[in-house]
């Protein structure tokens, strides 16, 4: 017998939350919580605040009535930046943050249109990032091409809380319908338009003539537009075209369109948004409100942020004396206050064992002399036991002391010890309305430390061999305000064992969107080492002229002069000990110029907390301004409690784990657990050999632009959206260097290392596609691997019908294709495959479908993947394409002698 896990998997991935600290919540029906932040490079307008809050005003109602009287917005909170002025009615925010933002107000980077988008890249069910909208888009009136800004908003809110996805799909626009029509990709059927190729368009008029059909695919010509009908019936769905008056509603498994070639069917095997809707943790407890009324306004606070104001609370209880630790963090502390807090920051310090000392109030970082008198101060000596809760209040005291309040301040709290009364101050942590950054070091540090965490929307992290793991953390905890410009990012992270007279050499690539503030570091652990690093023009720097640290931490820092060179740096490291050490390479910079978006590397993991025996997805999202870079290597580097580390290819193919091709978020299935605790999780983006590109093109996820609507049989036009032509929908990008932290997260329930029965399928196939040639059928798809996306399958199972629902609902059943030839590549590969559909005949006219299982050797199966259509049809005469005006879904298709290729999900 064939086991199958996918159900168990499904639950698995879906029932815990995602990574991004949104502050929404579900409470009686109202949404409370919701973050709207406003990029601080945005101009003051207020015309801006007034607009968003009539678009969340009308949204609610829509919302309310799309869900059947179930959800409303009920609070909202508007960011204002700290680059607007100050006014009266803006209060102060606590845990609020332009970073988590359920919505960011912000510039497109290049001008290509203002389309709304959901940042998406989960699985079906899972929440998003954040909703875009551009300043643009909430100052004109985008009435006729988006709708109202309430509508776009649900629409977008579906994508960001709901985890579903568009019933469009802008690449295949048309497909052949079971019933031998053309149909336009949409839900439901019952939208009603014309489709047409614009020719051109002045003013209100339009010249348009009939669609052909394009001789290679059987469907319309490229140019093929669906323009709907002004007045519809159709009530669903909003996540097809939410602009029409007359939609109201999401598709239900009544009306749902299981063959549309759509994302939503893709991701969510053919089920209903409103199925998956209704799934979700939202709707599991929410009933409908009784009664007629509508719900009441939301209301709104107006937030505007501070000064950046950071205490750092250290541990140096005795345990702090083993492994190096007290030197460790004192180094990674030192490269924080230097190389990465913003200037203009304010910072003190605390340390803290049985006792909490605060050793710097709140100075103001300008200049050197600013962070050498807290550096000057990092504890020489570890003794004492561990308080954490002093250090805690000790740290907010130093704030309170500076005139600061805790509301909206950041404290980064690094321990490694155990302390069983951190729970008493975790009320008082909460009434602080301070962000509590966690860095647990080494095995033993308290495990309630990710619950500071959780509670304030801090980031967490965990270091133990890793030698950089602290230097790694530091780095990642940045600015949340949207300034990229201002934020460090680090290029280099390395730990190098050499032995003694050695010489090691390595490069690093520093690009033309940064370079400003740029240094570069050496620590060691028995002596100093020979330094030699050289610039792209051949200007050398060596041991001299590195600053050794006055603390004897062993380290040296090199500040670039100036603007760092673009090109490749060299460096060459001489261990002149006799014996082995451990040297360790770090170099951050920041962008070039204010107005130079540098390329960035952010990851996390697809959860926090996971039980065996449930995968998780490794996320790494590599992008300049708002567009994703492509073509690039990215690798994760995942270590658990006992320094065993695993290495992972991440992968932006469209395939597995991974959503969307080339969109610039590179994932990868994560099973390898090595015993339980807590991993850490550390991303390396590079591009190498002048192949990364830019991708120019929109954004998926977002509200559908209507380029014109059909009224008493004339086309009414929208203005043009700006488009990018395809000579320039890439550019491309210089070599580069990224190293982000991803955090960390906590696993249980796994088995002792090396005792692991299986228990993960193959993963899904999900871009299955056939075609017919002569009397046989061509299939083409991306292997999966023996473990989801790991290794390569044992098997695959091919069944084939000319009925679409004898594979979506009995697949076990269908007939069954020879594959005894068919040889499983590696996970990530095309695979090809041709046969000859016995017992069928291929005929003028004659459709098939087809889908696969990939199985595993111990007997598990993956899911049953999309299902592909394969038609063979007789090419018409010109003649018998339909007039302008026919309705699409009484298209009717001749019966053409080629091959179709389509995919249907």
């Amino acid at each position: 017998m064939v086991l199958s896990l996918y159900v168990v998997l499904f639950l698995a991935l879906h029932l815990l939350p995602g990574v991004k600290s949104s502050m929404a919540n579900l409470n009686n029906n109202g949404y409370d919580g919701i973050v709207i932040a406003i990029n601080p490079g945005v101009p003051e307008d207020e015309k801006l605040i007034q607009n968003i809050k009539e678009m969340v005003t009308e949204a609610s109602t829509y919302l309310f009535h799309a869900t059947k009287r179930r959800v409303y917005f009920r609070n909202v909170s508007i960011l204002i930046p700290n680059t607007w002025k100050s006014k009266s009615e803006y209060s102060m925010p606590k845990q609020e943050s332009y970073d988590q933002a359920d919505v960011i107000v912000a510039n497109p980077y290049l001008k290509y249109g203002d389309d709304p988008y959901t940042l998406q890249y989960g699985q079906c069910g899972e929440k998003g990032q954040y909703i875009h909208f551009t300043p643009n888009f909430l100052l004109t009136n985008n009435l006729p091409i988006y709708g109202s800004r309430g509508r776009v908003f649900v629409h977008e809110w579906a994508h960001l809380r709901w985890g579903i996805f568009d019933e469009y799909n802008v690449d295949r626009p048309f497909y052949i319908s079971s019933r031998n029509t053309i149909e336009a990709t949409r839900c439901s059927t019952h939208i009603t338009g014309i489709n047409v190729v614009f020719k051109e368009c002045q003013g209100s008029s339009c010249i348009t003539r009939p669609c052909r059909h394009d001789s290679q695919t059987g469907l319309y010509e490229a140019k093929c537009t669906f323009i709907p009908e002004k007045s519809q019936t159709a009530r669903d769905s909003i996540m097809f075209v939410q602009s029409l008056d007359s939609v109201t509603e999401f598709c239900t498994a009544k009306t749902h369109n299981t063959e549309a070639p759509n994302l939503q069917n893709k991701m969510c095997s053919s089920r209903s948004t409103w199925d998956v809707i209704m799934d979700s943790d939202d709707f599991r407890n929410a009933s409908p409100m009784k009664g007629t009324d509508p719900p009441p306004h939301p209301t709104f606070s107006l937030l505007k942020s501070k000064q950046r104001v950071v205490c750092l609370v250290l541990d140096k209880s005795g345990s702090m004396s083993s492994e190096d630790r007290l030197f460790r963090m004192n180094q990674a502390a030192e490269l924080y206050l230097i190389q990465i807090i913003e200037k203009g920051s304010l910072v003190g310090m605390v340390t803290f064992e049985s006792l909490a000392t605060t050793l710097n109030y709140l100075t103001e970082i300008i200049g050197d002399n600013a962070y050498e008198k807290i550096t000057a101060n990092l504890p020489q000596e570890a003794s004492g036991g561990t308080s954490i809760c002093s250090g805690l209040r000790a740290g907010f005291q130093a704030i309170i002391h500076s005139n600061q309040s805790t509301s909206g301040s950041e404290i980064i709290l690094l321990t490694d010890g155990e302390d069983d009364q951190i729970s008493s101050c975790f009320e008082e942590v909460k009434q602080s309305g301070a962000i509590i950054h966690t860095i647990a070091l080494g095995p033993s540090a308290a495990r309630e430390l990710e619950t500071l965490s959780n509670m304030t929307g801090g980031y967490r992290f965990y270091a133990n061999k890793d030698i950089n793991g602290l230097t790694d953390a530091f780095s990642r905890i940045s600015s949340r305000s949207g300034s990229i410009t201002q934020q460090a990012i680090q290029l280099e992270s390395k730990a190098l064992n050499i032995t003694g007279r050695k010489w090691i050499n390595g490069t690093v690539p520093v690009d033309s969107t940064i370079g400003n503030d740029t240094f570069f570091v050496v620590t060691w652990t028995i002596q100093k080492p020979e330094i030699l690093l050289q610039d792209p023009k051949g200007t050398k720097y060596e041991a001299s002229d590195f600053k050794v640290d006055k603390l004897n931490i062993r380290s040296a820092r090199l500040r670039i002069p100036g603007i760092a060179e673009t090109g490749t740096w060299t460096y060459s490291l001489l261990n002149k000990h006799a014996k082995s050490q451990m040297l360790t390479v770090t170099m951050t910079t920041r962008a070039r110029s204010p107005t130079t978006l540098p390329v960035i590397a952010t990851a996390h993991m697809s959860r926090s907390t996971t039980h065996y025996p449930s995968p998780m997805i490794v996320y790494a999202q590599v992008s300049q301004g708002f567009l994703p870079v492509l073509g690039i290597n990215v690798t994760a580097i995942i270590e658990t409690e006992d320094g065993h580390q695993v290495i992972l290819e991440l992968w932006d193919n469209g395939a597995g784990a991974d959503t969307v091709k080339n969109d610039g978020i590179y994932s990868r299935y994560f099973t390898e657990y090595h015993g339980n605790g807590r991993y850490s999780l550390k991303v390396h983006a590079q591009a190498r050999n002048n192949i990364a590109r830019l991708s120019l093109r929109q954004q998926q996820n977002r509200a559908m632009y209507i380029p014109g609507y059909v009224e008493n049989g004339k086309i009414i036009p929208n203005p043009p959206r700006p488009e990018v032509k395809d000579d320039v929908s890439e550019a491309k990008v210089e070599d580069f260097s990224r190293l982000t932290s991803g955090g960390s997260f906590t696993v249980s329930g796994a088995p002792p290392a090396g005792s692991h029965t299986p228990v993960f399928p193959p993963g899904k196939i999900t871009d299955l596609e056939a075609k017919v040639k002569d009397d046989h059928i061509q299939l083409s798809w991306t292997a999966p691997g023996n473990v989801l996306d790991k290794g390569k399958a044992n098997s695959y199972i091919i069944r084939i019908s000319k009925c679409f629902l004898d594979l979506q609902e009995d697949f076990d059943n269908a007939a069954l294709v020879n594959t005894t030839s068919l040889i499983p590549k590696e996970a990530g590969s095309i695979e090809n495959f041709e046969f000859k559909p016995e017992p069928f005949k291929i005929e003028n006219g004659t459709k098939f479908y087809i889908a696969i299982q990939a199985i595993h050797e111990a007997n598990l199966t993956s899911e049953v993947s999309n299902i592909a259509q394969a038609t063979k049809f007789i090419p018409p005469q010109e003649s018998s394409v339909p007039a302008l005006g026919t309705k699409i879904f009484a298209t009717s298709l001749a019966i053409w002698g080629l091959a179709v290729i389509l995919s249907i999900f």
